[in-house]
């Protein structure tokens, strides 16, 4: 924990492809850099984010959950899911959630927005909690294009809809004081990224913007970024404030590096790790 009031919190971890990770990077550039299993698959973390605004819990993203598949465990390497586990950790249970924000609607961001009750219904799992996502995210996310629709978990989200749990954002949003979210929209349609002002610091929580510390270079973009030209203008505006004011930075897919500060050495600019 960093401070009062915000927490890094995981939901375990999943593998995935290392082209698809970085994308037209070729591997001779890349191999050095990570570890990957026998299938070329390289370990990711599912973080959140547990801020504390005002006597309110809002969680931002909630990893992949509990509902794989058998074809998603084989192919991501999904555990169980720990989020739950997390909060626990903290004295927190479901109910003292009062707001999920999700970055984005993939599976490995909103998959453990809801969960299968006991008869087998699909329910939120923060019942008290009011989702905040972009509208066009959502619309997105209902009728994805071919080529993504694997990679959405959209008919597990109706039951948010459905219980009137779900609060569509138009835009860069203020949602309480302090709470910023703001369109990075390259990566899907709709992405946002979390900027939070608390006790004289600001952090930032990048999504699919910057998954990993490998992908703060402008050019190191992956296989799922809708339009990349759009993510590495994103990267290159909201890097520049970050180094320049100092904002902690943390990484929904960072595995062994999950938050850290842009510092500048000369003509040099590097990450400085932080645990939180």
């Amino acid at each position: 924990m960093l401070a009062t009031g915000v927490t890094v919190i995981s939901d375990g971890v999943f593998k995935v492809d290392g082209g698809a990770v970085f994308g037209r990077m070729p591997k001779m550039m890349w191999e050095n850099l990570v570890t990957t299993d026998r299938k070329n698959r390289l370990t990711m973390g599912l973080n959140c984010l547990l801020l504390h605004i005002s006597g309110r819990n809002i969680l931002v993203d909630t990893g992949v959950g509990p509902k794989d598949t058998v074809r998603d465990k084989e192919m991501y390497g999904l555990v169980p899911s720990r989020l739950m586990r997390s909060l626990k950790g903290l004295g927190l249970g479901p109910k003292d959630i009062d707001g999920v924000v999700l970055s984005h609607l993939h599976f490995s961001h909103a998959g453990g927005a809801t969960r299968m009750d006991r008869q087998g219904d699909m329910v939120p799992s923060f019942p008290k909690a009011t989702y905040y996502v972009q509208r066009e995210a959502w619309e997105d996310a209902q009728q994805p294009s071919p080529r993504h629709a694997d990679i959405f978990c959209s008919d597990e989200l109706a039951p948010i809809h459905e219980r009137g749990q779900l609060e569509l954002l138009d835009g860069d949003t203020e949602l309480f004081p302090g709470l910023n979210l703001l369109v990075a929209d390259g990566h899907c349609k709709g992405h946002q990224i979390v900027v939070f002002s608390h006790g004289g610091e600001r952090i930032v929580y990048l999504g699919d913007l910057a998954p990993t510390p490998f992908h703060l270079g402008l050019t190191v973009l992956s296989s799922f970024d809708h339009e990349p030209e759009a993510v590495m203008d994103q990267k290159r505006d909201i890097l520049a404030d970050a180094e320049k004011q100092g904002w902690l930075m943390v990484f929904a897919h960072g595995h062994e590096t999950r938050a850290g500060y842009l510092e500048r050495r000369q003509d040099m600019t590097y990450l400085r790790p932080v645990e939180i």
